[in-house]
C-alpha cells in the first residue's frame, strides 16, 4: 500500500473534518467515487452535528440528513462494505440514529403515526428486528399500506377499467355488454313523446374480446431495491398488488439489485410483498430487464415500468440497447425515477437523459399522478407530450 492509499484509508477513518489536513499532505490522495459514497454513508451514521442530527461532512451544512437520506446511505452500506462490517454498521445505525428503540419496543411503534420514510428504514433493517417486535412492525407497515391503498386504489381501478374494458365498441350484440350510457346519450333525439321513452335506432355494445387471455394487457413492474429507493419500493408494491388483483391485466412484479427476484406470487398481500424486498445493495438493471423480456408475449399490449434511480452498476450500454430494443418492438416503456410524495429524487441524471433521448419518458412523480400516466399509456396516447406537460407544471 503506497502513501496515497494510506492517506485515503485514514481519511475515511477520521472523516470529513480531516480533509483539509490530509489534502495538505498530498494533492493526489483524494477519494475515489466509491470511497466518497463510503464517506457519506459513514458520516450519515457516525457524524453527530450540533443540532443533534447526523451530518454528511461539509455537505450537511450542520442540519443533518433527512430520513430518506439515512435510508439511502444504509442501503449504500450493503453494497460498499463486507458482510461482517455491514452488520456492525447497521447495528451502530440503530443505536446512534434512534432506530434501535423503535424496532425493539413494540409499544412505541403502536403509537406512531404511519410514515413512509420511517417504514422504508425499518424494512431496510428488517433482518435485525427481534421476534417480539415482528408483529408490531407488520401492523405498522400495514397501516401505511392501507392508507396508500385508500389513496390510489379507486383511481387506478377506474382508469384501467375505462381504458381497457370499455374503450371500444363491438358490432356483436350482447345484453351483458350493453353500453347503456352511450346508447341513451346517442339516442336522445329519438325520444317518443307518446310512449314517453327513448326508442333507440342503434345499440352500442362493449368489446369484451380485449379481456380474453390472448388479448390482455401485460404490465411488468421492474423495481430497483437499492437503498435510495425505499419510498418508491413501498408505493410500487402497493400499486403492483392493486394491478395484480385486476383480472383484466396480467401483472408481473420483479425486484432487483445485483440479482433478480420474481415476487409475483406474493402479490396477494402487499405487506408480504414488501417483506419480500431486500432493500440496499448494488444495482444491475440490465440483468433485470433481460429477465423481464421473457414475459413479453404481445409487445403492442405490454406496459413495462422500470422503477429505478438508474445508478447502473452493470453494463450501461447494454441496458440502453435493451430498453431501445424493447421500445422498438412495440412495448410501451416508462421509466419512473421515483414514486415519492416529497423531496428531490436521487437518480443518475445522465442515464435519465440518455433514456429520454430514445423516446422513453422518465418521470419523477408523485404517486397520485400514476393513475393518469397509466390511463395515457393504456390508451396509446403520446407520453412524451404528457411528460412535457408534467415538467411544465412542476416549474
Amino acid at each position: 500500500m503506497n502513501t496515497d492509499e494510506h492517506i485515503r484509508k485514514w481519511r475515511l477513518i477520521l472523516g470529513q473534518e480531516s480533509q483539509e489536513r490530509f489534502g495538505q499532505m498530498s494533492s493526489e490522495a483524494g477519494l475515489s467515487q466509491e470511497q466518497d459514497l463510503m464517506d457519506q454513508a459513514l458520516a450519515a451514521i457516525y457524524n453527530r452535528t450540533e443540532s443533534g442530527g447526523f451530518g454528511v461532512g461539509g455537505r450537511g451544512a450542520g442540519n443533518g440528513p433527512s430520513n430518506p437520506q439515512i435510508t439511502r446511505w444504509l442501503g449504500d452500506v450493503r453494497s460498499l462494505f463486507d458482510k461482517d462490517l455491514v452488520t456492525v454498521i447497521q447495528g451502530d445505525a440503530m443505536n446512534r440514529c434512534g432506530l434501535k428503540q423503535l424496532i425493539f419496543e413494540p409499544e412505541l411503534l403502536e403509537n406512531l403515526e404511519p410514515d413512509v420514510n420511517l417504514a422504508a428504514t425499518i424494512l431496510l433493517l428488517k433482518d435485525q428486528i427481534p421476534k417480539r417486535s415482528k408483529e408490531s412492525v407488520r401492523v405498522f407497515i400495514k397501516k401505511i399500506v392501507e392508507e396508500i391503498n385508500r389513496l390510489l386504489e379507486q383511481d387506478i381501478r377506474r382508469v384501467v377499467t375505462a381504458s381497457i374494458n370499455r374503450r371500444r365498441h363491438s358490432p356483436i350484440p350482447s345484453a351483458a355488454a350493453l353500453d347503456f350510457k352511450t346508447t341513451i346519450s346517442r339516442n336522445l333525439k329519438h325520444y317518443n313523446t307518446e310512449l314517453k321513452t327513448i326508442v333507440p335506432e342503434h345499440f352500442y355494445f362493449f368489446d369484451r374480446t380485449s379481456t380474453t387471455a390472448a388479448n390482455k394487457w401485460t404490465v411488468i413492474l421492474d423495481i430497483d431495491q437499492s437503498g435510495s429507493m425505499g419510498e418508491s419500493v413501498i408505493y410500487s408494491s402497493i400499486i403492483s398488488c392493486i394491478l395484480a388483483s385486476m383480472t383484466s391485466l396480467k401483472t408481473r412484479i420483479v425486484a432487483f439489485d445485483t440479482k433478480v427476484v420474481d415476487l409475483t406470487e406474493k402479490s396477494d398481500d402487499p405487506v408480504d410483498l414488501l417483506f419480500g424486498f431486500q432493500l440496499g445493495g448494488g444495482t444491475n438493471i440490465e440483468l433485470s430487464v433481460t429477465y423481464c423480456q421473457k414475459f413479453i408475449e404481445n409487445p403492442a399490449k405490454t406496459l413495462f415500468f422500470l422503477i429505478s434511480d438508474l445508478e447502473e452498476g452493470g453494463n450501461r450500454a447494454g441496458l440502453l440497447r435493451k430498453l431501445d430494443d424493447m421500445k422498438k418492438s412495440g412495448v410501451t416503456v416508462i421509466c419512473l425515477l421515483a414514486l415519492a410524495d416529497g423531496g428531490r429524487p436521487y437518480y443518475d441524471a445522465q442515464m435519465a437523459q440518455k433514456i429520454a433521448g430514445m423516446g422513453i419518458p422518465c418521470f419523477a412523480c408523485n404517486p397520485q399522478m400514476l393513475p393518469t400516466l397509466l390511463e395515457r399509456a393504456l390508451r396509446g396516447q403520446d407520453l412524451q407530450q404528457f411528460q412535457k406537460e408534467f415538467d411544465k407544471r412542476k416549474k
